[in-house]
């Protein structure tokens, strides 16, 4: 019998340890906390959301997820960490539309390629974005608004987590649609940019539900249209963009779990167990759906559905960007 060559000996040796790796990974994973990375600040809808969703999951791993924010460039900074991280599971991110699939046409030149340099794990929840405005701010409606916004470009500016986040781009897209121009002025996330607007510094914003759910019920902003499709049931009495005359892309902001590439198949079906485990928890479902977040169906959240939708949405939303001529940086 021939004896195997030396470097075919030497890559069997290889690929039987990295399978040993992998199982025991699989066995015994996770032996110590796991990592939540949110990509933007504090009181964040992300850092909401992601908070919810990591104390569940905690108790479906059986170890502890803490979550870590981490703003700044649109929610880029945080995502280019954990790309560059151990693939082994214990650094994940909550990614987005924004940060994942916009940020491919935005940036020029992105600091990541998340299809290539993520593993996903699971996608997790929609919500619908919203334009609200200062109180004192002498309009009602989406028709005021724009007749105020033209009369007054030279002052107006509006808020947002920085160029790259859904916010910005939500805001950019509904003023060209007005057909006027305001000052953007970022902010490192949503809840000092809304101070900043109920105490006269800002005019607009464009914020996700999550992040603006508590100031609508004791009415320190006033809400002027609902960037989706079609109205939601979150917010039913709030007319959308399109019903007001003005043609805006369907804004739901989605958000779901990703690992960095190479995390071995056996961690990230544990992470998606435990994920899937915690969607499925009525009592969070209710805690996302006060907070105006809604968990996306059950079979809308594998790795292999996360992995075709983020192509497709990569794929979306830089045919609307170009066709809206929305500059890259």
């Amino acid at each position: 019998m021939r004896s195997m060559p030396l470097r075919h000996s030497w890559l069997a040796c290889l690929v039987i340890f990295a399978c040993g790796v992998a199982s025991a990974m699989a066995d015994g994973w996770p032996t110590r906390v796991v990592t939540l990375m949110i990509p933007f600040g504090a009181g964040s809808g992300s850092d909401i959301v992601g908070r919810i969703i990591a104390n569940r999951v905690s108790e479906a791993l059986g170890q502890q997820m803490i979550v870590e924010d981490l703003g700044g460039a649109g929610g880029t900074i945080a995502v280019s960490r954990v790309a560059k991280a151990a693939p082994d599971g214990y650094l994940i991110v909550l990614g987005a539309v924004d940060t994942f699939a916009q940020s491919q046409y935005l940036f020029k030149e992105p600091p990541s390629n998340t299809l290539a340099d993520f593993v996903p794990v699971g996608l997790a929840v929609e919500q619908p974005l919203l334009l609200v405005v200062r109180n004192d701010l002498p309009v009602s409606n989406l028709k005021e608004f724009a007749v105020y916004l033209k009369a007054n470009q030279a002052k107006m500016r509006f808020g947002s987590a920085g160029i790259g986040a859904a916010p910005y781009l939500a805001c950019s897209m509904i003023t060209a649609a007005i057909g006027a121009t305001a000052t953007h002025v970022p902010y490192r996330s949503a809840a000092p940019a809304l101070q900043d607007m109920i105490r006269g510094d800002i005019y607009y914003y464009c914020p996700l539900s999550i992040s603006v759910s508590g100031l609508l019920e004791n009415k320190s902003v006033k809400p002027l249209a609902i960037l989706t499709g079609e109205r939601s049931p979150l917010f039913p009495g709030l007319p959308t963009a399109r019903e007001q005359g003005f043609d805006v892309v369907d804004g739901y902001y989605w958000m779901g779990l990703f690992a960095p590439k190479d995390t071995p198949a056996p961690v990230v079906a544990t992470l998606n167990a435990a994920l899937g485990s915690a969607l499925s928890d009525t009592t969070m479902q209710t805690r996302l759906r006060d907070a105006s977040a809604t968990v996306v169906a059950p079979e809308r959240r594998s790795s292999a559905y996360l992995k075709d939708y983020l192509a497709s949405e990569i794929v979306k939303w830089t045919t609307i960007m170009k066709a809206s001529n929305v500059p890259q940086q």
